[in-house]
C-alpha cells in the first residue's frame, strides 16, 4: 500500500478540523505518493482552513439539526438526501481505500454511504462524551479511535482503540519558559497567566477577566489574554504593562511554554494540548455545545485531580477566589501539572494511522 487513496471528513469547528489535518499530515509523511481528499460542509470553516493547509476539499450541502429552532429544520431532510447523493458521487469518483471521519456535519452522510459501498471506514472521536453522529455511525465503521478513555462505554469494545487526540506537530518541540518569553517579548521572571477562549473568543471568559483586571494587575503577574477575533474591538485597548491582549495567538508553542497557569474552555483539542504540555488549568466549559460535552471533557480530568473546573453559571461568584488560590498555591499548580501529564498521548497521530493501515489491510 504505497499509494493509498484516503478521504477524510471533519469540520464545523477547529476541534474537528485540526485533528483531521494532523492525521492527513501523518498520512502524507508516511505515504508521500498517496492521495488525500477532504469532505466538509460547504459553508463551514473547513472550506477555508483545509485548502490553506494544502489539501483539496469537497463541500456537501449539509448542516446540523437545530434543536432550538425547529423551523430551520424544514429543509433538513432535503439537505440530508442531497448530501448523501453528493457523497455517493464523490466516493465513486475518488475510489478511496478507506474513509476517516473526525466529526462534523459532513461525516455522517459520507461514512454512511461508504459503509453501504463496502469501503473500510473509521472514526476519530475527540470528546469524553461522543457526538450524535459518531454514536450513530459506530456500528457501521471498522475501527474507532478515542481521544478520551471516558468515551469507550459508548462504543463497541471490539472496535475501540484509545489513542488520544492528534495535536499540532509544533507542540512536540520543547521550549523553555525563558526562551519562549524572549521570543515573544515577555518577562520570564514573572508568573504568567494564559487565558484562552478559542480563535473567535469566549464572551464569558472575557467578561470575567475584564471585571477582575485590576485584581490581576495588583498581583504583579503577567497576563496573556487571547480575547478572540469577535471581541478584539471590545478588549484590545485594555492592554497595559504586563497585560497582553491578543485577538489571536499565532505562536501557540511559545505561548504555552511561557504560561505557568491556564484558564481555558474545555474543547477536546485544547485539553489534549494542555495534557501533553502538562499545564495546570482552570477550565470553564462552554455550556453552549452539544450534549454539554465540554463539561464532561473537563470532569474526566477533575475526577483524577488533574484540573480544576468552574461551571459558567457559577463563575461570577467563584472565578476570582478559585483563580487567586491557584496563583498563590504553586504546589497545587505543580500537582495539577504532574497529574494532567498522565493523560497525554504524544503518539496519538501515529497510532491513528496504524489503525488506518489495519482496516485497509483487512479490506
Amino acid at each position: 500500500m504505497s499509494k493509498p487513496r484516503v478521504i477524510i471528513s471533519g469540520g464545523g469547528t477547529g476541534g474537528h478540523i485540526f485533528p483531521a489535518l494532523a492525521i492527513a499530515d501523518e498520512l502524507k509523511a508516511q505515504f508521500p505518493h498517496g492521495s488525500i481528499l477532504f469532505v466538509g460542509s460547504y459553508n463551514r470553516m473547513e472550506m477555508q482552513r483545509v485548502p490553506k493547509a494544502g489539501y483539496p476539499i469537497k463541500g456537501l450541502w449539509i448542516s446540523g439539526f437545530d434543536r432550538k429552532n425547529m423551523l430551520r429544520n424544514s429543509v433538513f431532510p432535503l439537505k440530508l438526501m442531497w448530501s448523501m447523493l453528493q457523497a455517493f458521487v464523490t466516493l465513486k469518483r475518488f475510489r478511496p481505500n478507506a474513509v476517516i471521519g473526525t466529526g462534523g456535519f459532513a461525516s455522517g452522510p459520507l461514512l454512511y454511504i461508504a459503509s453501504l459501498l463496502g469501503i473500510p471506514s473509521m472514526l476519530q472521536e475527540q470528546n469524553a462524551f461522543p457526538g450524535v453522529t459518531n454514536k450513530a455511525l459506530a456500528k457501521r465503521v471498522q475501527a474507532i479511535c478515542l481521544g478520551s478513555e471516558a468515551a469507550q462505554k459508548y462504543f463497541p469494545k471490539d472496535k475501540v482503540t484509545i489513542t488520544g487526540n492528534p495535536v499540532r506537530a509544533a507542540l512536540h518541540q520543547s521550549i523553555t519558559k525563558e526562551a519562549a518569553c524572549t521570543r515573544l517579548g515577555y518577562d520570564a521572571t514573572k508568573f504568567t497567566l494564559l487565558v484562552m477562549g478559542g480563535s473567535l473568543g469566549a464572551r464569558k471568559l472575557n467578561q470575567l477577566i475584564s471585571h477582575h483586571l485590576v485584581d490581576i494587575q495588583a498581583l504583579g503577574i503577567q497576563l496573556i489574554w487571547q480575547c478572540g477575533q469577535l471581541y478584539a474591538a471590545d478588549y484590545s485597548s485594555l492592554g497595559t504593562e504586563n497585560i497582553y491582549v491578543k485577538p489571536f495567538i499565532d505562536d501557540m508553542p511559545a505561548t504555552y511554554a511561557a504560561a505557568d497557569l491556564v484558564v481555558s474552555r474545555a474543547g477536546a483539542l485544547a485539553i489534549s494540548e494542555l495534557c501533553m504540555l502538562g499545564k495546570p488549568t482552570l477550565f470553564i466549559p462552554s455550556p453552549n455545545v452539544a450534549e454539554n460535552h465540554q463539561e464532561k471533557n473537563a470532569q474526566a480530568l477533575v475526577d483524577k485531580a488533574a484540573a480544576v473546573m468552574i461551571r459558567e453559571s457559577a463563575a461570577d461568584n467563584t472565578f476570582w477566589p478559585v483563580l487567586r488560590e491557584l496563583i498563590d498555591d504553586r504546589s497545587k499548580c505543580q500537582q495539577l501539572s504532574n497529574n494532567i501529564k498522565k493523560f497525554a498521548h504524544p503518539n496519538a497521530t501515529k497510532e491513528i494511522v496504524e489503525t488506518f493501515k489495519k482496516i485497509v489491510a483487512h479490506g
